[in-house]
């Protein structure tokens, strides 16, 4: 059984009852059997298989059993002839066609899927005589037919309506259309040129044979080539199928020609292979004839002679051109042929002048062009495997950043495998189980039964399907598909009750065999395959196949997070947590996804998935889980901004933590610290939130919850903790602890307080250049970038924090952590004060007024601080009064040591500006106090530098 694109055609004669009463039974028997006949003949010479009479309904299938390139046009054609022969055999019929998937090679049909029911639909809405395409099969025929659209069907069965055309005419195939650029082949195209000077110098002829996978650019490099040249070019094309295709290409070139050789005998042969005598001629004769033909006619003008597509030519055609290759003499000629690499299978013996390989990637990178996006640009040059063809076909269909195959090169991909021996087919399908690299361990481990898998894969090797490549397994052979179009083929063949079966053994094969990075991933990956191809078909999953696969999901997911790789963490963490029970609640991976959505840039997301926990928790009665989903719920609309939120939060969690306590549940505990901490650092009671965390990090939890240790030194950091006390206690902790991005960003702005510039910049580098190398992970680095506004500040570079400033401002603005954003805002607005640029200065402030919510301490502080500043130099001196003492009114509710202080240094500023030095010496002072007690060297040097101007001053 293997999963197919078919192209299925119902033909019905109308009327019928109308003919039983006109006609007698047995002459409606003959007439009956006659258009079956003619039905079926047609069928059957376009190479489509008659399924079934069904009444007086034909059912015919395209592209089984053996699939063709061309199936849909075969089909059209067909159903065209069909059409046409209806008024010679007196009857009226209707036709329909359409094209999908469907499943093949079962006993009862021999095509089984939807694509077959629409088929019959469509016939049922045509009208007498008329033929019905199904939109996917006008898709492939679009360049060879002439339609009309009719009005959407509403077909029997389907929801939707069907788009439907009608067919007024069939043309000939174009030729395929050179849209993209033609890049490279330096090398080719001297090859033959090169041809052409012996053909010219020596006055012979020069047979160059080009073989290559389709799409390759064969027939583009002979235009290429030819086009430089002073030749007459003439071409023809073998046929894939049909009556008279053996000299078909001859006819061709003989017609473009229109010349007669000299000698009567070969002018008689010509005429009869013409069809414009009835001279009887052997295929010897045909070959000598046309040798002379050509010579006559290169004796007249340089001549160049393309036969395309030569793997399909008849062994009479291959001898013909092999005789004029080898016979011809005394005039200049080059037979340039052109075809697959079947054709070494066809014709071993054939001299073949040129494999052509796939484009390197810096000339795909010259095809796809510039407004193409980067992740696109990718995405397409991988897939296509540096095949101009699937580069143009892909770029047509280029949507919105994804990556799609046109139904043409599916066609053109599931033809080349359906060429395939049925080992070496199976031994293909099963290797794309595994991936677009594969190991010969695994396909062997997939097919037991096949002893001869090193054979059939270097088999494939040959046809140019896969290719050898490092093995990512120690001690086994590693292939890789060549492109990955044609895995994806081989594996979309194959049914998804046997893909689940090879999902699952494979992954077996794998948990004993391998042990790469990331086992979690893969094994997790492959199992989940298994369980969703099983519930699609509509089958009950395997429980231990599903759990073995949320686990490894997990344990990726996890692994992601502690690396800070936020997108991939929420992918992995959500396939999880799709594989639960749905009457299960995972609280512990439920915290690890809230958390890499919530970094990951989709906070409302977040606050979705945590509004779901409550629902689910509800409905299945459990009072921890809901209150835990509320506490989540909660915590998310206050990181997006909400109002008052953090007193909304710090009830709940009163409400939660006796219930938490009462049933000893460590995570749920765990959860509400966590909490605290989050509500804490919104009101700025920093030496909280390092309590906070420090007990959150007490209660035994999954691996994955995030950053425990990096908010405690979030909070020592801001909090009380003197900096050389700070620095020590990140000494203490576990190596890998150490490392972490919230640590170093700490240690970072904690050495540039100490006037240790040169290392805090060197570290902050050594922060950008990591998080810059990993990608994603903004969250972090727009911290790490406020971070870079302290450290430039503290430094003396007031442009280089405006810089940081602003990067900060727009990765916060990004993820719409627009509570962050608002406390970076107001920083930004004191440097702009620092640089005297008061305007800036004030429309920051405004952005951090704007943003700040009512209980962000930081944020409602610094836009105080700002506007103070900016007024008191504008000579507005009792506005600046009033809001430089409410920003440090506010302070000494919160326990932000550094903020306490800064506070009353620019109420100094205030102050003096209004001309109150004394009062601006006691602010200063006690600024100085502060920067004291937290270590802060650099401005509590700047501090005393102050103090003793502004005594100076007042003495």
């Amino acid at each position: 059984m293997q999963r197919k694109t078919v192209t299925v055609l119902f033909c019905d004669v109308t009327g019928s009852t109308a003919l039983g009463e006109e006609l007698d039974p047995e002459a409606l028997r003959g007439l009956l059997s006659r258009y079956f006949e003619r039905m079926s003949a047609i069928v059957e010479r376009h190479e489509g298989t008659v399924e079934k009479f069904i009444g007086d309904a034909v059912m015919a299938v395209f592209g089984v059993p053996a699939a063709h390139e061309d199936d849909a046009l075969r089909a059209v054609r067909a159903a065209a002839e069909m059409r046409d022969a209806l008024p010679e055999l007196g009857v009226q019929a209707r036709i329909g066609l359409n094209t999908g998937t469907v499943v093949t090679g079962t006993e009862e049909r021999l095509a089984t899927g939807d694509a077959v029911n629409v088929a019959a639909r469509l016939e049922q809405a045509a009208e007498p005589g008329e033929v019905l395409l199904g939109e996917p099969t006008l898709e492939l025929v679009r360049e060879a037919v002439e339609v009309e659209s009719v009005a959407p069907l509403q077909l029997k069965g389907k929801t939707e309506a069907v788009r439907a055309h009608r067919l007024l005419r069939v043309r000939e195939a174009p030729e395929r259309r050179h849209e993209t650029p033609f890049v490279g082949r330096e090398r080719e195209l001297a090859l033959v040129r090169e041809a052409w000077d012996r053909a010219r110098s020596e006055q012979l002829c020069e047979l160059v044979t080009i073989v290559g996978d389709a799409g390759v650019g064969k027939t583009r490099l002979a235009v290429e080539a030819l086009a430089s040249l002073e030749a007459r070019t003439v071409r023809g094309r073998c046929l894939t199928y049909g009556e008279g295709i053996t000299y078909w290409p001859v006819v061709e070139v003989l017609k473009q020609l229109d010349v007669l050789p000299p000698d009567p005998d070969a002018a008689s042969a010509i005429r009869s292979l013409l069809g414009q005598a009835e001279t009887v001629t052997s295929p010897e004769e045909i070959a000598w004839a046309f040798r002379k033909t050509l010579e006559h006619a290169a004796a007249a003008q340089p001549l160049a002679v393309v036969f395309d597509d030569i793997h399909r030519g008849e062994q009479t055609f291959l001898d013909l051109v092999e005789h004029v290759a080898l016979l011809s003499s005394g005039s200049p000629l080059v037979l340039l042929c052109l075809g697959r690499p079947e054709l070494a299978e066809r014709r071993p013996t054939w001299p073949i002048s040129l494999h052509l390989e796939p484009l390197p990637d810096p000339e795909v990178e010259r095809l796809i062009p510039e407004t193409i996006a980067e992740p696109l640009r990718e995405r397409i040059a991988h897939a296509a495997g540096g095949n101009p063809l699937f580069i143009g076909e892909m770029l047509a269909m280029a949507g919105d950043g994804e990556v799609v195959v046109p139904p043409t090169l599916q066609a053109l991909l599931a033809a080349r495998l359906d060429r395939l021996e049925e080992p070496e087919r199976t031994v293909l399908e099963c290797a794309a189980v595994e991936g677009e690299i594969f190991h010969r361990g695994a396909v062997q481990a997939l097919v037991p039964d096949e002893p001869q898998v090193t054979p059939r894969l270097a088999g494939l090797v040959r046809k140019q399907l896969i290719a050898p490549e490092q093995a990512h397994v120690p001690g086994e052979d590693g292939f890789r598909f060549r492109h990955l179009l044609i895995r994806d083929a081989a594996y979309d063949a194959l049914p998804k009750a046997r893909r689940a079966g090879l999902h699952e053994r494979f992954a077996r094969w794998l948990e004993a065999h391998a042990a790469p990075v990331e086992l979690d991933e893969l094994l997790g990956y492959h199992l989940e395959q298994a369980v969703r191809y099983r519930l699609e078909l509509g089958e009950s999953a395997n429980g231990g196949v599903a759990a073995a696969a949320r686990e490894r999901l997990t344990a990726a997911g996890r692994r992601s997070l502690r690396r800070l790789d936020f997108g991939s963490a929420a992918g992995f963490l959500e396939r999880a947590a799709d594989l639960g029970p749905t009457d299960e609640l995972d609280l512990g991976l439920e915290t690890d996804l809230i958390d890499a959505l919530s970094w990951d840039r989709k906070g409302e997301e977040a606050l979705n998935r945590a509004r779901s926990i409550v629902s689910r928790a509800a409905a299945a009665g459990d009072r921890i889980g809901e209150l835990c989903g509320r506490v989540f719920e909660t915590a998310q609309r206050m990181h997006l901004g909400g109002t008052d939120v953090s007193a909304e939060l710090e009830a709940l969690i009163a409400e939660a933590l006796p219930v938490f306590e009462a049933a000893g549940d460590d995570l749920a505990l765990r959860i509400a610290y966590r909490a605290i901490g989050e509500s804490a650092n919104m009101r700025a009671q920093m030496d909280q939130v390092a309590a906070a965390y420090e007990q959150a990090l007490s209660y035994p939890g999954p691996a994955g919850l995030t950053a425990l240790v990096g908010y405690q030194s979030h909070g020592r950091y801001h909090g009380s903790t003197p900096l050389t006390e700070l620095l020590a206690w990140q000494d203490e902790q576990e190596p890998r602890e150490q490392r972490g991005y919230w640590l170093r960003a700490h240690r970072s702005s904690a050495l540039a307080m100490l006037g240790r510039s040169d290392e805090a910049r060197s570290l902050l580098a050594e922060l950008r250049t990591e998080l810059a190398e990993r990608g994603g992970a903004q969250g972090v680095l727009a911290a790490i970038e406020g971070h870079g506004l302290e450290i430039e500040l503290l430094g003396g570079d007031l442009d280089a924090a405006v810089a940081a400033g602003l990067e900060s401002c727009r990765l916060r603005e990004e993820l719409n952590r627009l509570s962050e954003l608002s406390t970076i805002a107001g920083g930004l607005a004191g440097v702009y004060c620092e640089l005297d640029r008061l305007d800036e200065a004030e429309r920051w402030a405004g952005r951090a007024t704007e943003l700040g919510t009512a209980d962000d301490a930081v944020t409602q502080m610094l836009w105080r601080q700002a506007r103070a500043r900016v007024l008191a130099r504008r000579g507005e001196h009792g506005e600046a009064e009033r809001l430089a003492h409410e920003a440090v009114e506010i302070g000494e509710t919160t326990e932000d040591l550094s903020s306490k202080a800064e506070a009353r240094a620019d109420l100094g500023e205030v102050l003096a500006l209004a001309g109150r030095r004394e009062d601006a010496a006691q602010a200063v002072e006690q600024a100085l106090a502060r920067f004291e007690a937290k270590e802060n060297i650099v401005r509590a040097k700047q501090m005393r530098e102050r103090l003793a101007e502004l005594r100076a001053e007042a003495g």
